[in-house]
């Protein structure tokens, strides 16, 4: 008997499921068997009747000898058909089951080697949610900067002996990050950490305060830049959970130790994201040369910071989104090796 075919819609259109056939050949084989045993004992009690006659005294157990007899083969004969009828839709399912998924690898690598094919409105439509998405991003990004005031331009240094009443005279080659005033701890921590949020007051406060300091607003557009490269490829610091390391290693590591010492500072054990990022690094000219000059200003000003810091201040700045770009990108340059 042959399989009607549903005609339910279901995904690809691949795997429409047969409606189960009512009778099939193992019971019709069943069945058989059944018909040729009921005869094959009927035929031996009617030809061979001094057998069948119960002894004396023990007809209860004589009549449930014969009832065994005749059914329980009956029952084995079903419970085999009952199996065999199992086995095969089993077997039918399984099929149907590889033959989906074959069909839907197929359209997986056609999809990827046709590079001409016409895009659906809906991935269209995505595509520009996603752009207009990161279009977002990168207008929030870029308010960090642009909230910076121009710094004044240098006034002329007066010489020694024209000081005017109220200054002090400089020696020759002071530099202005030598004079400016040092940024506030709680402002640098913040700065780190980017504002949470559109209505986080305080943390765009901060930094801005940090983005007029020369040294800390290197260190903070180097990791908007490497944020920005790392959540390209879906990699966003909030769904990292590092593993936190110790203030002692983090004031090792601000002392100048290296290696093996301070690995447990690369507490990023997210597989995807150090996959991703370690294919980037060696793709991605550009994101190679970012994460670099990210490390080289981080390890500068983390050996700055943990000379006047707290352990209550260094353990918060290691749980800022800066801190964990550090972290991941650390692991995957080998700076933890």
């Amino acid at each position: 008997m042959s399989e009607q075919q549903d005609t339910s819609t279901t995904p690809l259109g691949i795997y429409n499921r047969p409606q189960t056939e009512r009778i099939t050949s193992i019971e019709v084989i069943a069945l058989a068997l059944t018909i040729v045993w009921l005869l094959g004992t009927a035929v031996f009690f009617f030809l061979l009747e001094p057998l069948s006659t119960p002894p004396q005294g023990g007809g209860g157990m004589h009549l449930l000898f014969l009832l065994l007899g005749i059914f329980l083969p009956v029952a084995m004969i079903w419970v085999a058909a009952t199996a065999a009828r199992s086995n095969k839709l089993m077997r039918e399912e399984s099929q149907r089951l590889q033959t989906a998924i074959d069909a839907i690898r197929q359209a997986y690598v056609a999809q990827n080697q046709s590079s001409s094919v016409v895009t659906q409105p809906s991935v269209a439509r995505k595509l520009d949610e996603i752009a207009a998405s990161q279009r977002k991003a990168e207008t929030v990004l870029a308010t960090f900067t642009s909230t910076r005031q121009p710094s004044p331009a240098p006034k002329p240094k007066p010489e020694p002996e024209a000081t005017t009443e109220g200054q002090v005279a400089l020696p020759l080659g002071t530099s202005a990050e030598d004079i400016e005033p040092p940024l506030a701890t709680d402002d640098f921590i913040k700065a780190m950490n980017f504002p949470e949020d559109a209505e986080d007051k305080a943390g765009f406060a901060a930094l801005r305060r940090a983005l007029k300091n020369r040294k800390t607003s290197k260190l903070v557009q180097a990791s908007q830049d490497v944020l920005t490269l790392l959540s390209q490829d879906g990699i966003y610091m909030d769904d990292l959970r590092p593993d936190m390391a110790r203030t002692e290693i983090w004031r090792r590591f601000g002392a100048g130790e290296r290696g093996r010492a301070i690995a447990p500072l690369g507490g990023i054990r997210d597989r995807s994201s150090l996959a991703l990022a370690a294919a980037r690094m060696k793709q991605d000219t550009i994101f190679r040369d970012s994460a670099h000059h990210f490390l080289r200003l981080f390890d500068r000003t983390i050996c700055e910071f943990t000379e006047t810091a707290t352990d209550a201040e260094i353990a918060e700045l290691s749980d800022t989104r800066t801190a964990r770009a550090f972290m991941l990108l650390g692991r995957v340059a080998g700076t933890f090796d």
